[in-house]
């Protein structure tokens, strides 16, 4: 009877559920991490999108199979990944991550039309290529690739395995320089970062801060001197002031610079002062509410939330905040279910800061420590400035970045599935190391046979 129990008990989903789970050899908390992320956006894109139906001319339901549909091609990444991904063909790859970056970024910022591949606008602002009719935004896939390309030139600069440096300081003499640790860092690391930060910076402030922000952490982490970073913060910061400088005689009019210096100077008390004291529906009237919309919706959505929340489907904000499915994804959560929903995702992003940091640990390889550290703090940073920016955090830009594996948004939300499938991947070889250390690990109390049988003697007497 017991076997016939456990053979029907197999044959359920929660049995077939199990059984996966017993085999499955990557890390288990970063897997569950990611299937209630996708759980949750499912949800909430569906609730958040009533506005987004109204602006298209399509209605929730198309909008949340889409969501599914999207959900499950990063599912279908996430695992593919994981079961046929190897280490070695990750660093082989990241060794173009900076080249194909720097190659698209040059498309969007000369606005070139290259028939098949042509540079787009969003808002006015160059952020997106145009493939074959469809819309690729840049910046999330950059984010990726230099993650890749300073993991792996972090690794060969460590191994002193820079081959084109030492070929090029052979064949000309003026070139040799190239031969010295100082210059390959300058050259194969610091360039790339202020690069591509720069760049970025021509179409976004806020995903150039990102962006460097996170290169700048992952040098940080990967054991490079803290001096040479405060030399490259210092060259990045000087660049910005010839941007600046550029922009007031005239040069860089059509940047986002301009916009940036708006971001920054905008007082959101001035804006509601002109917003009351205009004429309803007049310029000054719509751009004061234009410039509150977001902001003052999000901050309203999390006050209205309080600790229950309004419970799923009766949110007011999602009819009010342009673009609360995305760049305003966490107030809408917390406005729907309260603090304690605000909670489960901090405690879900937290524990993958802590997982992420143990895996990091058990690696044996320096690549693929460094690796899985970049990875981390991208999805746990975005995560936590999402937050920030939400709830008006002093200090903190309004920027446009999403809740990782929860906003709404195809590119975003593919470029993380691929990053928690690359974390699974890897994760397979530190599952080991700790399954071994845990096996030799020696009990926190010594249970001795003596003792147990004494014990016995005494309760049977």
């Amino acid at each position: 009877m017991v076997a016939e129990e456990e053979g029907k008990t197999q044959d359920t989903f929660l049995g077939h559920l199990t059984s996966f789970m017993d085999r499955f050899t990557g890390d288990k908390v970063i897997l569950l991490i990611a299937l209630f992320l996708m759980l949750i956006s499912v949800i909430s894109v569906f609730s958040s999108t009533p506005r987004l139906a109204n602006d298209t001319g399509s209605d929730r339901v198309s909008i949340m199979v889409d969501q599914l549909k999207v959900v499950a091609v990063g599912f279908v990444l996430i695992f593919s990944l994981y079961y046929f991904g190897r280490v070695e063909w990750y660093k082989k790859l990241s060794m173009f991550g900076f080249a194909v970056s720097f190659g698209i970024l040059v498309i969007l910022v000369l606005n070139l039309n290259l028939g098949l591949v042509r540079a787009g606008e969003i808002n006015g602002a160059r952020r997106i290529l145009i493939i074959a009719g469809k819309q690729v935004h840049v910046y999330e896939f950059v984010k990726l690739f230099m993650i890749m390309y300073l993991g792996w030139a972090l690794d060969t600069f460590k191994n002193g395995e820079f081959k084109w440096a030492g070929i090029l300081a052979d064949k000309f003499d003026k070139l040799a320089f190239l031969q010295k640790p100082q210059w390959q860092k300058v050259v194969y690391i610091y360039a790339p970062v202020l690069l591509t930060t720069l760049m970025v910076m021509m179409g976004s402030n806020s995903s150039a801060l990102f962006i460097g922000i996170i290169m700048v952490l992952m040098i940080l982490v990967g054991g490079i001197d803290a001096r040479d970073i405060g030399i490259v913060v210092g060259v990045g910061l000087l660049g910005i002031a010839l941007m600046f400088g550029a922009y007031k005689a005239g040069i860089l009019k059509e940047s986002r610079i301009g916009t940036a210096i708006g971001r920054i100077t905008q007082d959101d008390d001035a804006t509601m002062k002109q917003l009351i004291g205009s004429k309803r529906e007049s310029l000054e009237w719509r751009t004061a509410r234009g410039k509150l919309d977001q902001p003052v919706g999000a901050l309203l959505a999390i006050k209205e939330g309080g600790f229950w929340g309004k419970g799923i489907g009766n949110s007011t904000q999602k009819y009010q905040v342009p673009v609360i499915f995305g760049d305003y994804m966490f107030s809408f959560i917390v406005e729907e279910t309260g603090m304690w929903g605000a909670a489960i995702l901090i405690i879900l992003y937290f524990s993958l800061l802590a997982r992420g940091t143990m895996v990091a640990k058990e690696c044996n390889r320096y690549y693929d420590k460094v690796i899985i550290t970049g990875l981390i703090i991208l999805v746990t940073g975005q995560a936590f400035m999402h937050m920030a920016v939400n709830v008006h955090l002093p200090l903190v830009p309004q920027t446009g970045q999403t809740l990782p594996l929860v906003s709404h948004g195809t590119n975003a939300f593919l470029v993380f599935a691929v990053v928690f499938g690359i974390l699974l991947s890897i994760s397979k070889d530190a599952r080991e190391n700790m399954a071994r250390r845990e096996a030799e690990a020696a009990p926190l109390i010594e249970h001795h046979n003596d003792w147990t049988q004494d014990a016995t003697v005494e309760v049977e007497e």
